[in-house]
């Protein structure tokens, strides 16, 4: 009897021991450590809510490529405000003893006066999650923590002994485009204030960066630095070039000095705004402020919820998920107020925020397609905010870094994220003037702006004449860039009713057969008198400049045509196109699908890189679905890893790849990016068991969608049925209005290909030369 009861008490306090167990949310499975070993400088373990301005991140390397913090140097020169393409500003570094204010090289290899004030970290405490940063600093074994609000920093700096502690603020930051400070002040306006400014530039981009510092302690000395100048006991520094400034505290052992930033890209009052606004409601707690942060990354992660019993694959799923959301930014304040393209103040409606990234090249293939479909009120506000920097600035920006033209990379893809939204019934901006910034965009050859950079299309003055960018110009590969985005207004004149437009653009959208050889079948180079360039083959000539393909080569752009699919198997014949690209993945897999060091014309398929991340897809139009079923799952396991030395291996520009990885386990794709009028998703091998999309019905009816993929593994990786919304499936896609309006797509998987599924004639997705 006591044996029975024993065992009875043990069995109730194992169920008690269950019960209290917390179960993890989807915030508790994103690292934000993954993958940042050879990562961006926009890409890092720091702390920033979905956009954030603020984007507190600890720096570590020096000016280099893929510079700012690498998870093997075990050091911080810095925690610095500011990590958007091209932009910096404000790097915060707490210190003890002698006051050093030069940062030390990358390599120094202790902290110390020739080495300067960067310091050595102990790894086992540096933590990361969405909102949050900690890591002990061996100079002074100071703890530093890092959250933010979006426009706000919060430092907590703990410090275990007595100490002469000083606080450094740095202007001279090293990363991928180190800026030139052209003038900049701090202030010490109170005890506990300091205000200033810095402008700056980098390359074309410039910009000023105003900031507000307040402490929750009095300031107990205050000086700054202009080159290796230390000025003492002032009130304010000014100065250009390497500067900065510092506040002085002594502390005794255990003291907390708690530390609040706040920038603006307008002035110090907006600023100071910007800072009372989002962080006075949480009085001085730092928990508070995480906790926040913490609620609203897991809120946006909750979005999307997955089942399974792979540990790795959710942290792989919600770590990518994070990443498609982090690394672009909010660039108007609080009230919505922001500096334009020709650095005029502007007024925004504030619910809905100006936006800066890096370009929106191909994002159609991995950004657009998650957001419109998971969050389409961020897809309205992205163009909602490309809408009003087309009327401040008179064009549609590709690239908004800090709300500049930049130039950057080619075509003027941010027409497929308008189109998309709208066409998937996102409509809650100016459709009409949208149309016309489209117009204008695709009609008006790019100029050189002020700054030095280009707004519009840089090669579109021969695009319109020839119907093609000739090699004498520029990349060749730009006609296929074009073509597409011509395709993009087309369906947007046809959803607005507008005829005349449609007709037009669809007669454009087939440019891309002018450089077409049929005889050797491959998109070419071609020159302005219509001869094709001889010295050249398939893997020849990536270009980052002048002729050329844009970081690809022949072999990989051959195969871009987003909403032709079917065109390009016309030309190169069904048997040739599945050969080359099957033979294009086996010789690709040896390599994890990435073109290591850049050298982009040795892998056939780099999904390091944008101009072939549909390459996997494209077996659905071709009649052989398992192969896109095989080759998605092999890039899932290959290229994606959950380590912060394999997270990504290639350029993870901005949140694509990630993206790329959500869509794909969840087993959809649009290769034509969801701009034709009625966007459909194609399908690939889920990688989890049951996913399901929380809808959002301020714009899609339905309340959830479930995606099933029933004895899914990692050899159970193609599909032998599906059903729709209960309804048998024989095709391997899908319209969009069948998922935003509720249901379910149920697919039974097996270890062999169900080579009849799929793949009869008239089962390929929509595509411009197709009858669908």
């Amino acid at each position: 009897m006591k044996t029975v009861l024993l065992a009875a008490s043990l069995s109730a306090i194992a169920v008690v021991s269950s019960a209290q167990k917390p179960t993890k949310q989807p915030v508790d499975y994103a690292d934000p450590l993954l993958g940042t070993s050879e990562s961006r400088w926009m890409l890092n373990p720091g702390a920033t809510m979905p956009f954030g301005m603020v984007q507190l991140a600890p720096d570590n390397q020096g000016g280099v490529w893929k510079s700012g913090y690498e998870y093997t140097l075990n050091n911080v020169g810095g925690f610095s405000h500011i990590h958007s393409w091209t932009m910096a500003g404000l790097s915060v570094m707490p210190t003890v003893g002698v006051l050093n204010t030069r940062r030390g090289p990358a390599d120094g290899p202790t902290t110390g006066w020739t080495t300067g004030y960067r310091s050595r970290v102990y790894k086992e405490t540096e933590k990361a999650s969405p909102g949050y940063y900690a890591v002990k600093l061996m100079n002074g074994d100071i703890t530093t923590e890092i959250t933010t609000t979006t426009r706000s920093g919060f430092f907590r700096f703990t410090y275990p002994k007595a100490e002469d502690a000083h606080i450094l603020f740095d202007l001279d930051i090293p990363f991928e485009d180190t800026a030139e400070i052209l003038d900049a002040i701090f202030t010490k306006v109170s005890d506990t204030q300091i205000d200033g400014y810095s402008k700056q530039k980098s390359g074309w981009n410039e910009y000023t960066v105003y900031f507000v510092i307040r402490f929750d302690r009095p300031i107990q000395g205050f000086g700054g630095w202009i080159g290796n100048k230390q000025i003492k006991n002032v009130t304010k520094v000014a100065g250009k070039g390497s500067m900065g400034a510092y506040a002085d505290f002594k502390t005794q052992a255990g003291d907390v000095i708690q530390m609040q930033t706040a920038i603006s890209l307008v002035s110090i009052d907006q600023a100071k705004l910007n800072l009372t606004t989002e962080m006075d409601p949480f009085k001085w707690s730092f928990e508070a402020v995480h906790n926040n942060a913490r609620t609203i990354w897991n809120n946006l992660l909750s979005k999307i919820k997955v089942e399974d019993n792979s540990e790795i694959n959710k942290k792989k799923f919600y770590t990518n998920l994070y990443r498609s959301y982090v690394a672009r930014t909010t660039w108007s304040d609080v009230n919505g107020k922001w500096i334009d393209p020709n650095e005029k103040e502007r007024q925004t409606d504030p619910r809905y925020p100006i936006l800066g990234s890096d370009a929106l090249w191909n994002t159609f293939w991995n950004l657009n397609q998650l957001w419109t479909l998971v969050n389409p009120d961020i897809a309205s506000n992205w163009s909602k905010s490309l809408l009003e920097i087309y009327k401040a600035g008179g064009w549609l920006p590709k690239g908004p870094a800090g709300i500049e033209y930049s130039g950057i990379m080619e075509a003027s893809h941010e027409i497929s994220l308008i189109a998309s939204t709208y066409q998937k019934g996102i409509r809650d901006f100016d459709a009409n003037l949208a149309l016309d910034a489209m117009l204008h965009q695709q009609t008006t050859p790019g100029v050189k702006t002020p700054e030095g950079g280009i707004a519009g299309n840089k090669f579109y003055k021969s695009y319109l004449e020839l119907g093609y960018v000739p090699n004498d110009e520029g990349q060749v590969s730009n006609t296929l860039e074009y073509a597409y985005d011509d395709w993009c207004v087309a369906q947007m004149a046809k959803a607005l009713g507008k005829t005349v437009e449609y007709n037009t653009f669809m007669k454009r959208a087939g440019n891309y057969r002018n450089i077409w050889d049929p005889k050797v079948k491959y998109v070419r180079m071609k020159n302005r008198d219509g001869s094709w360039v001889k010295d050249w083959t398939p893997y020849c000539c990536t270009s980052f400049n002048g002729s050329g393909y844009l970081e690809g080569n022949a072999w990989q752009y051959s195969f871009f045509n987003p909403h032709d699919v079917q065109g390009i198997i016309n030309l190169m014949g069904k048997d040739e196109f599945n050969n080359r690209l099957n033979e294009g993945f086996i010789k690709s897999a040896r390599y994890d699908f990435n073109a290591e060091g850049d050298l982009y014309d040795l892998v056939p398929i780099n999904h390091g890189n944008q101009p072939n991340m549909q390459a996997s897809w494209l077996f659905n139009y071709s009649g052989k679905p398992w192969l896109t079923q095989k080759w998605t799952r092999e890039i899932m396991n290959k290229y994606y890893g959950a380590t912060p030395y394999k997270g990504w291996l290639g350029d993870e520009d901005e949140g694509q790849m990630g993206a790329w990885f959500v869509m794909a386990a969840m087993g959809l794709f649009e290769t034509d990016g969801g701009a034709s009028t009625k966007p459909f998703y194609e399908i690939g091998s889920p990688l989890f068991n049951k996913v399901t999309i929380n809808l959002n019905q301020q714009y899609y009816k339905g309340k959830t969608f479930i995606i099933e993929a029933r004895n899914t593994s990692d050899v159970n990786r193609y599909i032998q049925s599906a059903t729709l919304n209960d309804k048998p499936l024989n095709k391997p896609w899908f319209y969009h209005q069948d998922l935003v309006k509720g249901g379910s797509l149920i697919l039974i998987m097996g270890p062999q290909p169900n080579t009849n599924w799929g793949s009869k004639p008239g089962d390929a997705p929509p595509s411009m030369s197709s009858a669908n």
